[in-house]
Parts: C-alpha cells; sequence; structure tokens
C-alpha cells in the first residue's frame, strides 16, 4: 500500500461494522501473508495516524511537512499490524498508538529537515552570537545579533527556533565501557526523596492493579484518557462508541476505581490490627 494519502478522504472510507472488522482481522491473522486483508485493516486504522500527527506535528519545526510525518505514521501503523497478537489482552487501538508515534519520533530524530540553506543562515547567526559573547562577556541579545548580521529581530528569532534537534533522551553518550544515557543526565529538581519514592511506587503499583480488575473497556478508556491524553470525543471515534457513552463509562471506571482502593486501604487496616 502506498504511504501517500490525504487525510481528507478519511471521511469517504467505508467503515466495517464491529462484526465485519472482527473477521476481517481473523482472515488476517490466519494468512500474515494476505496483503489484501492487511491493507484493507490499514485503511480502517488510518485515523489513529491523524489523531497522532495532530498531536505531535505542534511540537516540531514548520519545515517538517504534514506529509512527512503522516508517512512515518503509516509505517507505524502497519508495523502495528503485522506485529499485533490478540493473545496479549491488549486493545489494538492502544497498541497502534504507541507503534504510530513511536515510528514518528524514531525517523525524526534520524533525519535534518533542515534545507541547506536555512541550516548555513542557522550557523551565521550561531557565528554571531558566539563572537558577541565573547565581546561582550555576556549572552548577546536578539537585537544585538540581529544588528550584527543586520537581519530584523524576527528572522532571527524564527531562525533559531528552527535550530530543533530532537535527540532521543535514551542515546547513548561516551565510550562502550563508560556510555550513559542523556536521560540519566538531566538532573531531576522534582525528585522525590528515597521514603517518598517508595509510597509513590506503591500508589502506582496499587492503582495498576486496581485498573486490571476493571472492565476491557472501562480500563482502556482510562489508559486512553489519563496516559495518552485523549479527549473523550477523540476516544469515542477511536473505539466506535459516542461521546455521551464514553463519558457514562469514565464515570462508572472512577467509581469502580474508587471502590476497589477504598476496599484494598479497608483490607490493609484490617490486616495491620489484626497483626
Amino acid at each position: 500500500m502506498s504511504q501517500d494519502f490525504d487525510f481528507t478522504s478519511y471521511n469517504n472510507i467505508k467503515r466495517l461494522s464491529e462484526e465485519e472488522l472482527v473477521a476481517l482481522w481473523e482472515k488476517y491473522l490466519n494468512d500474515r501473508t494476505d496483503k489484501a486483508s492487511r491493507d484493507a485493516l490499514i485503511v480502517q486504522y488510518i485515523y489513529l495516524i491523524r489523531y497522532v500527527v495532530g498531536r505531535v506535528k505542534v511540537t516540531l519545526p514548520t519545515t517538517i511537512s504534514v506529509e512527512d510525518i503522516a508517512g512515518y505514521g503509516v509505517e507505524g501503523l502497519i508495523n502495528a499490524i503485522e506485529r499485533y497478537s490478540p493473545q496479549k489482552n491488549t486493545r489494538f487501538e492502544t497498541y497502534a498508538l504507541i507503534r504510530i508515534r513511536g515510528a514518528i519520533l524514531d525517523r525524526i530524530r534520524a533525519q535534518d529537515f533542515l534545507p541547506r540553506s536555512v541550516r548555513q543562515k542557522i550557523k551565521v547567526l550561531k557565528e554571531a552570537q558566539e563572537y558577541l559573547k565573547q565581546q561582550l562577556g555576556r549572552m548577546p541579545t536578539t537585537q544585538e545579533i540581529a544588528n550584527h548580521v543586520d537581519m530584523d529581530p524576527e528572522k532571527v528569532n524564527q531562525l533559531l527556533s528552527e535550530d530543533v534537534i530532537i535527540t532521543s533522551l535514551y542515546e547513548k553518550k561516551g565510550s562502550a565501557e563508560d556510555s550513559v544515557e542523556i536521560i540519566d543526565t538531566i538532573q531531576d529538581t522534582n525528585k522525590l526523596n528515597p521514603q517518598e519514592e517508595a509510597e509513590e511506587k506503591n500508589v502506582k503499583q496499587e492503582l495498576e492493579r486496581a485498573l486490571q480488575r476493571l472492565p476491557e473497556r472501562e480500563r482502556m478508556i482510562m489508559v486512553l484518557y489519563y496516559q495518552e491524553n485523549m479527549t473523550l470525543k477523540e476516544i469515542g471515534e477511536t473505539i466506535s462508541m459516542s461521546e455521551s457513552r464514553v463519558c457514562q463509562l469514565h464515570a462508572q471506571g472512577i467509581m469502580k476505581l474508587k471502590n476497589i482502593l477504598s476496599e484494598n486501604r479497608s483490607t490493609r487496616m484490617r490486616q495491620s490490627i489484626v497483626a
């Protein structure tokens, strides 16, 4: 299947019913060499790419086109379909969102999207910035850089903002023996003390166990809402459900979680008294 497509054509795609989609999945899972079934699944889930692209593009330089990242998203979707296993008890939409976002970010990290002419202008600005820093004994202002290179201050700001290097926090630096991931070199000013970390870990584990006791759809809504930051409307579109029904299930899920957590605390309290 071609990776070139127009999101506006999505509204013209015939959405399969839940029964038809299940049958299509069964057909593909029984024969993963069936490219026609795979392509049909891609068409049904293109809306996931549109969602991820909408979230990712606001953090990227203007020189990166929507078409580029949408194409990378297709690669992620294809990878998700080909690797998906229902036995893992994970809904495909949740699995695919992670794969699509990962594919987009991985490809962006590996490339420099700035045109050579823009990169050259940025180089001139950085050289001017360093020269002025040495002359002034401090970091120069945008106006001072603009005056030095005879350029409009707004243009200076625009070019410097384009110089975005998207680096994986998990990229290793240093020699093979002494390599360290960048994420480990970043100081966390909000880091908890050991006791607070232990308490937070216990809370997270307790919440994860409580989530596992929820029905599948309520659990998935919680994950998409709180972890993926999707709106109730977006969740409804993702799982083919009305926004009002998603809202209802979300409220039910919250109530059940409160009851489960309250029940767990009561059990621990009774056990501590007995002990």
